[in-house]
């Protein structure tokens, strides 16, 4: 039996010692068809992008983050592209990727699942940002903004003594 000073240590201990929140991870495959993970990136501040050749607002968006790819790419940071076609349209990934000129990594078969598992929405674009230790810091929910991105790159990137951009944006089901 705990005697009654333990137990409100313990309460004290957990509000003064906040848990870390969970890492995130994510399993798919790369072009080649073999097994790619976030896991990997760690030490990496990770902008992973979630897309369809579909999408509209995904091809409208995706020169905008190649573009800030070249840009941010030498400050450390790595972009990651998940697509989620399925077995009709992944064919057609190839072209989007040759299209865009997608020099990153472009990940092969993200789910719904996928996106609920690291709270993004139903619909893409959306897009995780991922810091050293592999927590998520911030979401956007729908096709991002230049500034958007931009601002979560320089935060990400500076020292981070400014006060961090909003955790989530939903320009989808508003």
């Amino acid at each position: 039996m705990m005697s009654r000073t333990v137990v409100p240590f313990l309460i004290m201990s957990a509000l003064a010692f906040p848990k870390e929140p969970p890492k995130v991870d994510l399993t798919l495959k790369d072009s080649s068809g073999a097994k790619v993970s976030l896991r990997d990136y760690r030490g990496k501040i990770v902008i992973l992008n979630f897309w369809a050749t579909w999408c509209v607002p995904c091809n409208e968006e995706m020169p905008m983050i190649v573009e800030l790819q070249k840009e941010y790419s030498s400050r450390g940071v790595v972009f990651i592209a998940a697509s989620l076609d399925d077995s009709k349209t992944k064919s057609q990934i190839p072209a989007f990727v040759s299209k865009y000129q997608i020099t990153f990594p472009v990940w092969y078969g993200a789910t719904g699942d996928d996106l609920d598992k690291l709270g993004m929405g139903e619909a893409v674009p959306d897009t995780v940002f991922i810091d050293q230790e592999g927590h998520i810091v911030s979401r956007v929910l729908g096709q991002m903004r230049k500034e958007e991105l931009k601002e979560r790159l320089d935060w990400l990137t500076g020292d981070r003594s400014a006060p961090a951009p909003k955790p989530l944006v939903r320009h989808l089901g508003k």
